[in-house]
């Protein structure tokens, strides 16, 4: 929910989508927050090379992705759940866990983590 916090505040009333990452430290303070891309009312393009990219500069232990739907329909697209498992695998390889991703929809979210779909 903190992660919710911060982020909504960016990414609720958009009318495009958006990209943002959380980047987290070992006992999962935050380093810093950052956004990744912009797109169009129904997509962005994220390059995991960006992302991992952010979390090496600073050397980040762990990152929550967020992207927002402006749509207001939180449920994750298959393309959403694509692009958390790739970067989840690729996580395991670099040792940075992805820890969340957070869908904000309008008043309403969706995380990977706490519906057990990471």
């Amino acid at each position: 929910l903190d992660a919710v916090n911060m982020l909504e505040p960016q990414l609720r009333d958009l009318p495009h989508e958006e990209f943002w990452i959380i980047l987290l430290n070992r006992a999962n303070h935050v380093l810093d927050i950052r956004p990744i891309s912009k797109g169009g009312i129904s997509g962005t393009v994220v390059d995991p090379k960006m992302i991992f990219h952010e979390a090496l500069q600073i050397r980040a232990s762990g990152i929550i992705l967020s992207h927002n739907h402006p749509s207001a329909n939180p449920k994750p697209s298959e393309s959403d759940i694509q692009l958390t498992r790739k970067l989840k695998e690729g996580g395991k390889l670099l040792e940075i866990s992805i820890l969340d991703h957070i869908i904000i929809a309008g008043s309403s979210f969706y995380s990977f983590a706490d519906e057990g779909t990471l």
